[in-house]
């Protein structure tokens, strides 16, 4: 089985949601990407889909719910032997489980089914020997764990193993071999369990008890005589501290130091206050001055715009003159050409009408009908004809670039955020009134309920009865609010280019345009689909029939020279026609360049028209300019002068912050001399009692008695402890013989893994528990080393390898999986995780590696397909 897309949507941090990982493909593929980024919840998601039943509700489940709640959605595209498939599952609501035929979109198993599809797809699922290749993130599978899961995994490598390498014979040894060994084991286990614990009740563990119970009580009566001769040490000590403490002249410099600071502090205060409220009078003169600043230059381009705009008037009036005077020659000259086609169509006609008159009759009848249809379809056309006209030029009048309006929301949703910024940063105020209080306080003359928060912005002034009124002073940064004017101002002037009033008009006129542009496409098809040759092809063949005589009699005269007249005739009449076809492009060329000028010339007049009402009369704009200016002079002399008021007040100020850290110091020292007296003196009444208490118990002499009695237990202990290991030291010798076959079981992967060890170290070998199949001990250059007490990189590197191991023998024995890796190689120093990365793609042919790492710069080493995450919406069900 290999994986070739993975889809999620609501899955954890993906709330409301989609992504998709696309073009996962044979080998080694690399998601790499900032932590956050969604790779955990990729792996757990992929984990889930299959491992988890979709009607489950475990705590793996619940733990790919979102906060706000949902449906977790997963898919994931997989290719086997048999074919490739899609696999969905739904969890917690809407639960579902579907399998489908890529290749046909056929869907092929649902709920139950779907089920078992994916169970044959992992044989076993966790517990089958293809989870022991999903490696989570901060797993390797090497540390202590739940013995459950240590007991599955071991039964999965087990079965692995079996199915490869096959059954072994019968263990060495025989049924005498067997009976020495349970007789062993049986005396041993009469003293211990088979952890090698004491059995409780045994006389190992009493004698165990005995020197237990022994130990605590000699370690407590050490422990009374050491903490009896320490109380009288630290009851001379404390009586010594205490009497410096309590000295007078200490206790009135202490006292001195608090008054002397809180003085000093007091003052700072005060000139802070200060400061802080002339910086925000200068930061309101400067929001005023820029905003000043910013109406004047843009009166001052507008004025630019519309003198432009004047020229470009000018010169689209003189270019629609020219467009209409080309049209209309050559409206001349095809007119000409239309009376010539005229002519020769009526000599051509006389000419047929003298060769077969015998059947005028029957001809006239079927010449007036097409003549009314070709009249009524001329009629027809030339309406389509100027409704489409009429539509172009309506369109002209209403197109709006989409670029513009895009850039017109961006700034809706921008303005919209920045004041949501700012009524989130306004500071607040709440009183809680006293009872029996009548009158509330107001705030800028409005009343204040007893517990309710009010926002102000700037200065507020609160009336307070009886007391008088408070002001407060926001101090907000500047910035916010000029963030805000500088948004609306570049709204305001994407609206006054586009000539609109507001994005919903906007709106509209895209939406005018967009149904013009429909409309003229459909009047097109309509006229194409009436006259497929044009309009002026119908009128010739209307003025054809026109000219045909219903009412001509009998002709006489010479039959061939009559043909001969009819050839010549018609000669003339194709050579006429073909001169006035070729004057047909003209005439449309000059109809579309008069159509383009006297577009170009409405756009022009229609936005000089609106710069000339923003601007307003000719005669003032020199004036308001002018005062636009004086403005801005003034405000910027109003912001030097409080902005150098504030300096001065910031020059002269005094540290705030050291006059309040002198403060809590000096505070914190006589508050720390008030306690530490306090607690010595505690500490002196404790101490006495306690040394009178002890001093009545002979504590040396009985901890002198426990000491005899512990040494006799010791001894009794180590008799046990000898004949344990030496049941021990022969029940292993035992069965080391018999032990020796298991090795047939742990050659296969040990041969995979053998070339990978030495793509990282030299003279390296792995020898495997035999109980759990797992790497035991490392030998290197001949001395062996536990793998619990190994490096966390060098189990981390261990664990994949052994992995990459299984990987090969699940595929030999005719089952791949995946090898994915979250987070796999997190403490691998970078010579070791280069081998690794190699290590990888050695093990990827034929066989698919999918490894998710935050670790980008590391990881851009490791080459292979990178993947990337994208944005994708599930279609409905």
């Amino acid at each position: 089985m290999k994986i070739s897309a993975l889809r999620l949507y609501n899955v954890k941090r993906f709330a409301g949601r989609g992504v998709a990982i696309e073009g996962i493909g044979d080998g080694v593929n690399v998601l790499c990407a900032a932590n956050e980024y969604g790779k955990s919840t990729s792996f757990e998601a992929l984990h889930a889909l299959f491992f988890q039943p979709h009607t489950g509700l475990s705590k793996d489940v619940r733990r790919m719910q979102p906060y706000a709640g949902g449906h977790p959605l997963i898919q994931a595209d997989i290719e086997t032997a048999e074919g490739r498939y899609r696999i969905t599952k739904q969890f917690i609501g809407g639960k579902r489980a579907t399998v489908s035929r890529l290749n046909d979109g056929r869907l092929i198993a649902q709920a139950d089914e779907a089920e078992r599809f994916i169970a044959d797809l992992v044989r076993g699922g966790t517990l089958g020997p293809a989870g022991l290749l999903w490696v989570r993130q901060g797993i390797t599978g090497l540390e202590e764990r739940d013995r459950k899961d240590e007991e599955n995994e071991r039964r999965a490598r087990e079965d692995l193993l079996t199915s490869v390498q096959g059954e072994v014979e019968a263990i060495t040894g025989g049924r005498r071999m067997a009976e020495v060994i349970a007789a062993c084991e049986d005396e041993r286990l009469r003293l211990v369990t088979a952890t090698g614990q004491p059995r409780r009740g045994g006389p190992y563990q009493l004698a165990l008890q005995t020197r237990a119970d022994l130990a605590a009580r000699e370690t407590a009566l050490a422990g009374e005589v050491t903490r009896l001769r320490q109380q009288l040490d630290a009851r001379s000590l404390a009586m010594k501290r205490l009497a410096e403490l309590e000295d007078a002249d200490e206790v009135a410099q202490r006292r001195a130091a608090v008054v002397k600071a809180e003085a000093a502090f007091a003052t700072a205060k005060a000139h802070d206050e200060a400061l802080k409220t002339a910086a925000a009078e200068a930061a309101l003169a400067r929001s005023r001055r820029d905003q000043a600043k910013a109406d004047r230059d843009a009166y001052r381009e507008a004025l630019a715009r519309a003198a432009s705009l004047q020229t470009d008037v000018a010169a689209a009036q003189a270019q629609r003159a020219e467009m209409q005077a080309r049209q209309k020659a050559a409206r001349a000259a095809a007119d000409a050409a239309l009376q010539d086609v005229q002519a020769a169509e009526l000599r051509e006609q006389a000419a047929r009408e003298l060769c077969d008159r015998l059947a005028t009759a029957a001809r006239a009848r079927e010449a007036a009908a097409a003549r009314e249809a070709l009249r009524a379809r001329v009629a027809d056309a030339d309406a389509l004809r100027n409704q489409l006209e009429d539509t172009k030029a309506a369109l002209a009048l209403v197109a709006i670039s989409e670029e513009s309006l895009d850039q017109l929301q961006a700034l809706e949703v921008e303005i919209a955020r920045l004041r949501a910024a700012q009524e989130a940063h306004l500071p607040t105020l709440r009183i809680d009134y006293q009872p029996g209080v009548a009158t509330p306080a107001r705030l800028d003359g409005t009343p204040i309920a007893g517990g309710e928060e009010r926002s102000f912005a700037g200065t507020a002034k609160v009336e307070l009865p009886g007391l008088g009124t408070l002001t407060l002073q926001s101090n907000r940064p500047a910035a916010a609010d000029r963030a805000l004017a500088q948004a609306e101002a570049r709204r305001q002037q994407v609206l006054s280019r586009l000539g609109i009033a507001s994005l919903a008009e906007g709106h509209r006129r895209r939406s005018e345009a967009q149904a013009l542009s429909a409309r003229l496409e459909g009047l097109r098809q309509q006229l194409a689909h009436l006259a497929p040759e044009g309009v002026q092809r119908l009128r010739e063949e209307l003025a054809r029939h026109d000219s045909i005589d219903l009412e001509a009699g009998d002709a006489t005269g010479d039959p061939e020279a009559a043909r001969r007249t009819l050839t010549e005739a018609s000669r003339a009449l194709t050579d006429a026609r073909n001169a006035a076809r070729e004057l047909q492009p003209l005439c449309s060329r000059a109809d579309e360049a008069v159509v383009k000028a006297e577009t170009a010339h409405a756009t022009l007049t229609l936005e000089l028209a609106r710069l000339d009402e923003g601007l307003g009369p000719a005669q003032q704009r020199a004036a308001r300019e002018q005062t636009l200016a004086a403005t801005l002079t003034d405000l910027q002399a109003r912001f030097e002068m409080l902005e150098a008021k504030a300096a001065a007040l910031r020059s002269a100020a005094p540290d705030l912050d050291s006059a309040e850290a002198a403060l809590r110091r000096v505070q914190s020292a006589e508050q720390a001399a008030n306690q530490e007296i306090a607690r010595l003196r505690e500490t002196l009444a404790e101490l006495n009692a306690e040394i009178r208490t002890r001093s009545e118990d002979a504590v040396e002499e009985t901890w002198q008695e426990t000491n005899d009695a512990l040494a006799a237990a010791n001894a009794r202990v180590a008799a046990f402890e000898t004949e344990v290991a030496l049941l021990t030291k022969l029940r292993d010798t035992l069965q080391t013989s018999r032990s020796t076959a298991r090795d047939l079981y742990l050659h296969p992967v040990i041969t995979e893994l053998r070339p990978l060890l030495g793509l990282l170290f030299d003279d390296v070998a792995v020898v495997f528990d035999e109980t759990t199949l797992l790497p035991q001990t490392l030998r290197r250059h001949g001395q062996d080393e536990d793998v619990q007490r190994l490096s966390g990189g060098m189990r981390e590197q261990l664990s994949v390898l052994t992995r990459l191991a299984f990987a090969r023998l699940l595929a030999r024995n005719g089952r791949p999986a995946p090898v994915i890796l979250d987070d796999a190689l997190v403490y691998s120093d970078d010579d070791r995780i280069e081998r690794m990365f190699d290590a990888l793609h050695r093990q990827a042919r034929n066989q698919q590696i999918i490894v998710f790492s935050c670790r980008q710069r590391a990881f851009a080493r490791l080459g292979g397909n990178v993947l990337q995450m994208t944005e994708w919406r599930p279609e409905p069900a």
